[in-house]
């Protein structure tokens, strides 16, 4: 799949998302071993974010609506 390169930011995230998958020669679990090391390295540096509720309590979406997280 190709797509036309409309954010010069966003290319650049999926080029270096891409060449770190090569590293790991694209095995998703290896991959995965090291996003994990690094969030144990980097606790510090992570913050948490209160939970949206579940069930009966979340709010109600649209169809195709996306969550407001950033």
């Amino acid at each position: 799949m190709t797509h036309e390169p409309l954010d010069p930011a966003i290319d650049e995230v999926r080029e270096i998302r891409r060449r770190i998958s090569a590293r790991f020669d694209h095995d998703p679990a290896r991959l995965v071993a090291y996003y994990m090391e690094l969030q144990k390295r980097y606790a510090d540096r992570l913050i948490d974010r209160p939970r949206e509720p579940e069930g009966d309590d979340a709010p109600r979406r649209r169809a195709g609506e996306r969550s407001r997280r950033p």
